[in-house]
């Protein structure tokens, strides 16, 4: 069972896996701060100074507070400050991920073109035979 799971656990597949789930969450890490700390400044100053952290919808009249933290204490609020920030933040890990997409098979066509050029094509049957007819003339002769 130990033997099993040592070539389960280093299998290059695995492996992969294990660098990519770290690299995501450096990834999604950098692209929060990214976000809250460049982004957000912009789109807040171009709204007229408005700070989406702090933007909520309170659910109950016992919520007094001006921010999220402490209405959250006092009552249900719809945090929508939140939100417009996480989906700005996904639009922008989705538009990465389709320019690494896309740069990948870009890549892959090269490589493939590359390999087209570099391997001579395979004769065809009638060459093989005239080959083969050829070789035979020589050997009679």
């Amino acid at each position: 069972m130990f033997k099993e799971f040592k070539e389960f656990a280093l299998k290059g597949n695995l492996i992969d896996m294990a660098v990519a789930f770290v690299m995501g969450a450096a990834f999604v890490k950098l692209s929060g701060a990214f976000i809250e700390d460049l982004i957000m400044p912009l789109v807040g100053k171009l709204s007229g100074g408005m700070d989406y952290t702090n933007k909520f919808f309170a659910l109950s009249d016992s919520v007094t507070a001006t921010n999220l933290v402490e209405a959250k204490k006092q009552g249900a609020v719809i945090a929508y400050g939140d939100f417009v920030t996480v989906a700005i933040n996904f639009v922008i890990v989705a538009f990465v991920m389709f320019l690494v997409v896309k740069a990948i098979s870009k890549a892959k066509k090269l490589t493939e073109k590359e390999a087209a050029v570099a391997a001579p094509a395979a004769p065809s049957a009638q060459e093989m035979l005239l080959t083969e007819i050829r070789d035979l003339l020589r050997q009679k002769s």
